[in-house]
């Protein structure tokens, strides 16, 4: 009977240490979706407000005003254009290259291959103010400076690195007997490459696509440092020109311009969604 007794009291403790971990675990979430959510309703509440201010509040009365504001080819749509141009060419180059130079190093094996991943890995870290000054330098030599396709060309180097090594580990995935049927109908590794590989990793390709675009797209110091014409800075430099002086902001209008400067990215996602789910559905390929 007493061990009956001390089970039942043992379980009972048992649940409510399990009840009270799922209470902190639930409390603990609720405060990390907080912190995302409060921004974001700020944003959306402001950019609807004719008196927005830093405190998330709903809005007197809603109004589209700061909308029409910001809405004109001086400060929307000639900044998106550009970052349209720089982000949209410096990802369709890094992806390019991306597959490029991770096909060997997932294909071929050689003693070089380790150490320029850990090389690459290691460039992955290098924060870009370090190395800003002796590009900024070299820009200047080459007369690259304030130019669209300087900044682009260092937009791919810059996320060159990443992108091989997230493009390497997504090609290991494809079985290279796939290739090798091909090679034996006399494809070449180049034409295995676009019609086999490629087509087959099409979510790693949407991975790295997604991620070197969204990078690129919020930064604010490379154009910053390598462009000087105002009428070719980004959205990511000109979204600057909402703070004004003596502290004075348009909370209005920047929540509004912050909106639609994030809607290229959300329908890019949106657009590749499918890709990003498509998983690599290989296991009866290699069969028979």
């Amino acid at each position: 009977m007493a061990s009956t007794v001390t089970s039942r009291t043992a379980r009972r403790t048992s649940a409510s240490r399990r009840n009270r971990r799922r209470a902190a675990a639930d409390a603990g979430l609720l405060l990390a979706a907080a912190a995302f959510v409060l921004p974001l309703a700020w944003v959306v509440l402001s950019a609807l407000d004719p008196q927005a201010s830093l405190r998330v509040k709903v809005p007197d009365g809603v109004t589209l005003e700061n909308f029409d504001a910001i809405l004109t080819p001086e400060i929307t749509f000639t900044p998106l254009l550009n970052s349209l141009i720089l982000c949209g060419g410096a990802t369709l180059l890094t992806v390019v290259c991306a597959a490029l130079a991770a096909y060997p190093l997932s294909r071929f094996r050689s003693r070089l291959n380790r150490p320029f991943l850990l090389t690459i890995l290691f460039a992955t870290s290098l924060p870009i103010t370090a190395i800003m000054v002796p590009v900024y330098a070299l820009f200047v030599r080459v007369n690259m400076i304030d130019t669209m396709q300087g900044t682009i060309f260092f937009f791919a180097a810059s996320q060159l690195p990443f992108a091989i090594w997230l493009m390497k580990n997504f090609m290991d995935g494809v079985p290279k007997e796939l290739e090798e049927a091909a090679w034996t109908d006399g494809a070449s590794s180049f034409q295995s490459l676009l019609r086999i590989v490629l087509p087959l990793m099409g979510p790693g390709v949407a991975v790295v696509t997604v991620f070197s675009f969204v990078m690129m797209w919020g930064n604010f110091f490379v154009p910053f440092m390598l462009l000087l014409s105002p009428d070719q800075m980004p959205a990511s430099v000109s979204i600057n020109d909402f703070f004004g002086n003596r502290g004075m902001v348009a909370y209005g209008q920047l929540a509004a311009f912050s909106i639609v400067y994030s809607t290229p990215v959300v329908l890019l996602y949106v657009l590749i969604s499918r890709r990003l789910g498509g998983g690599f559905a290989l296991g009866g390929a290699v069969k028979g």
